[in-house]
């Protein structure tokens, strides 16, 4: 099973990503609002699905970033500003605009399946 870390400070669609992914099937390890509840919960996710604008600011960049190179998970930008983006983060699956759907969230968890994992 696939452990996921959500990044995204309103809570409800937080909660609809987490929904979306439980219902799936998929382990929902945390949900966290800003850098530091993102870093720490980043050592127990294989993937994150991570927004640009979070409580502290416009630094989901810069987790995104953090969360690969040092933790080797796989990000997925949900953001309503793809622009605000920048370099994406090393492996990173790809972008989801805000407002989402259902569909559009599974089918990048499940890209994130067809990476090898050692």
């Amino acid at each position: 099973m696939i452990s996921v870390l959500i990044v995204e400070d309103e809570i409800f669609i937080a909660m609809e990503i987490e929904r979306i992914l439980e219902d799936a099937g998929y382990n929902v390890v945390a949900i966290a609002t800003d850098q530091s509840e993102a870093l720490s919960s980043a050592q127990n996710a294989q993937l994150a699905f991570v927004d640009v604008n979070l409580r502290d600011g416009p630094i989901g960049p810069r987790i995104a970033h953090e969360l690969a190179s040092q933790h080797g998970t796989r990000v997925v930008y949900v953001t309503a500003n793809p622009s605000q983006i920048g370099e994406l983060a090393p492996d990173a699956i790809g972008c989801i605009q805000k407002p989402f759907t259902a569909d559009a969230i599974l089918a990048a968890a499940a890209r994130d399946r067809t990476y090898d994992r050692v």
